[in-house]
C-alpha cells in the first residue's frame, strides 16, 4: 500500500488549543476512538504529556507546537495536512484567550486587541485554510459556546466569544447543504484553567470532568 493510499485511510482529527482542559481531554477521546490525533498549542510540555497519555492507551498523534496567532504558521500547518493526508475529517477548535474580569471602562486595550485576535480572528483565518481540507474528506468542524456576553466584567471575553460563535453560525448556516458540517457545542462548567481565572472561589468538584463532557460531545457527532 502506498503512502498516499495509508493517507486515505487514516481518520485525522485536528485540535486547536490540544495542550489541556477540554481540548486535551478531546484529542484523548478521538484518539481512542481511532482518529489520528494532529494536536496544536503553544505549550510542548502539555503537548508531550499528551502524546504520552495517546500512546499509553494505543493511540496515535502528531504533536505541532505552534501558536495559532501566527498566520504563517497556521498556513504552515494547512499545506502540511494537504501534503501528508490530503484533507481533514475534524477540526475541534479550542484554543481561546481569557481577558482578566473587569468593568467595561477599565478593559486593558492590549487584553482586547488579543481577545479579538485569538477568539474571532485566528478562527476566520482557519476557516479560510482549513474549510477546503474539510470539503475533501467530507469533514466537520467543531466550535464550543460560552456564553458569557452581557455578564458584568466579562465584555472582552464574552463579546469576542459571541463574535466567534456567530461566525461559526454563519458558516454553518452556509454549508448545510454543501458541507462541510459544522457543530456548536455548549459545554457544562468544567474545572479548567480558564474557569479557574473566572471563578477562584468555586467548588470545583461540583464541575463536570473534561473527560466526561469529551466522550458526550463526540457521542452526539
Amino acid at each position: 500500500m502506498s503512502d498516499q493510499d495509508q493517507s486515505d485511510k487514516t481518520r485525522l482529527a485536528l485540535v486547536t488549543g490540544a495542550s489541556r482542559g477540554l481540548g486535551a481531554a478531546l484529542a484523548e477521546e478521538l484518539a481512542a476512538r481511532g482518529y489520528h490525533v494532529l494536536a496544536v498549542a503553544r505549550t510542548v510540555g502539555g503537548l508531550e504529556e499528551l502524546d504520552d497519555r495517546i500512546r499509553a492507551a494505543g493511540g496515535s498523534a502528531t504533536l505541532a507546537p505552534m501558536d495559532v496567532g501566527e498566520a504563517p504558521a497556521m498556513q504552515q500547518l494547512a499545506d502540511a495536512i494537504s501534503g501528508r493526508w490530503g484533507g481533514l475529517d475534524l477540526w475541534a477548535h479550542c484554543a481561546v484567550h481569557a481577558a482578566p474580569l473587569s468593568p467595561a471602562p477599565h478593559i486593558d486595550g492590549k487584553d482586547w486587541s488579543k481577545s479579538l485576535l485569538v477568539n474571532v480572528e485566528v478562527m476566520r483565518g482557519l476557516i479560510v485554510l482549513l474549510e477546503p481540507l474539510l470539503r475533501a474528506r467530507g469533514g466537520t468542524a467543531m466550535f464550543f459556546d460560552d456564553p458569557k456576553a452581557g455578564e458584568k466584567f466579562f465584555g472582552a471575553y464574552g463579546a469576542s466569544k459571541a463574535a466567534q460563535i456567530g461566525l461559526a453560525r454563519s458558516w454553518q448556516a452556509e454549508t448545510m447543504k454543501t458541507g462541510p458540517r459544522v457543530v456548536i457545542a455548549r459545554p457544562s462548567p468544567m474545572p479548567t484553567a480558564v474557569r479557574a481565572r473566572f471563578f477562584p472561589g468555586e467548588d470545583r468538584a461540583a464541575l463536570t470532568a473534561c473527560s466526561t463532557e469529551a466522550e458526550r460531545i463526540l457521542a452526539e457527532l
